[in-house]
């Protein structure tokens, strides 16, 4: 099938004009000599938003968006009066040009566009998606990637308080069973303090009880002939906003301290800090 050429731009909120921080909020598309424009905005998720530019209300980004929403579906039905509902022989491709060149220009506004790009795609609303789920829902963030952000975090705060060089990435088991955690501190060549930072922010509720059950199972069959669990501190970074995600990471985080590993949000780095010392 032969590929449309579409035009797309980034939905920016910039609360700040001062400083000129944005965060990606959505995304507009537009191919006029297919009779397709269609947009996808954040408006479910958002605590990011709101945990970013900690002194705006997120009522204030909610109605922001929900203005915006109504002006792209006026477009859209003032595109459709144009030819895109297809009920004309021809559509009027200068004036959608026009329309969306217009929408997109630069502005001073808590709203802003990115510049313009284009994308080939055989399906336009589904690249849409795509690429609403790459710039605002951040989806190439992987399991293994955020816990590799969170191990990079406590790697520097050992480095600062000058503990980095007792703590090794290491195996803890044996040839038959064992388990590598990031920050081991060993004496008597034994495991004597063992950190692991654990990313359950999961899209979905499953994902975070598959997760965190891995490792419930891990420290239970490591428990006591290789590790001491009250040795043991699990960092957790977890849900921004209430629901079934913070729920799954409120079982887990009980489920491990039922096995008697200490847990700390991990946030609270004069918490993990206090353990590496102690």
């Amino acid at each position: 099938m032969k590929k449309l050429a579409c035009q797309y731009a980034i939905v920016r909120f910039a609360p700040f004009v001062e400083t000129g921080e944005f965060a990606n909020v959505g995304i507009v598309m537009m191919a006029p000599d297919h009779r397709y424009f269609g947009f996808e905005l954040g408006l479910k998720r958002y605590a990011r938003i709101t945990r970013f530019f900690e002194d705006v209300d997120a009522q204030l980004y909610r109605k922001t968006l929900h203005n915006l929403r109504e002006e792209l579906e006026r477009i859209a039905d003032l595109l459709e009066t144009h030819g895109f509902d297809r009920q004309l022989k021809e559509d009027d491709v200068d004036f959608a040009r026009h329309l969306f060149a217009e929408l997109v220009r630069p502005r001073e506004t808590i709203v802003r566009f990115g510049e313009v790009r284009t994308v080939l795609t055989d399906d336009p609303a589904k690249k849409l998606k795509e690429l609403f789920a790459f710039y605002v829902e951040r989806n190439f963030v992987t399991k293994k990637y955020q816990e590799e952000l969170l191990e990079k975090g406590v790697r520097e705060l050992l480095d600062r308080i000058h503990v980095g060089k007792f703590f090794e990435k290491t195996k803890v088991g044996d040839e038959n069973y064992h388990v590598t955690f990031p920050f081991v501190y060993r004496k008597n060549d034994r495991p004597d303090k063992i950190i692991k930072p654990l990313h359950l922010a999961h899209a979905e509720p499953t994902r975070i009880y598959e997760h965190g059950d891995a490792w419930i199972h891990r420290i239970k069959r490591l428990k006591d002939k290789y590790l001491d669990p009250k040795r043991v501190l699990f960092a957790l970074s977890g849900p921004d906003e209430e629901g079934n995600r913070l729920t799954a990471y409120s079982d887990i985080e009980r489920e491990l301290q039922a096995i008697g590993v200490n847990t700390v949000p991990y946030v609270n780095q004069s918490d993990i800090e206090r353990f590496a010392l102690d």
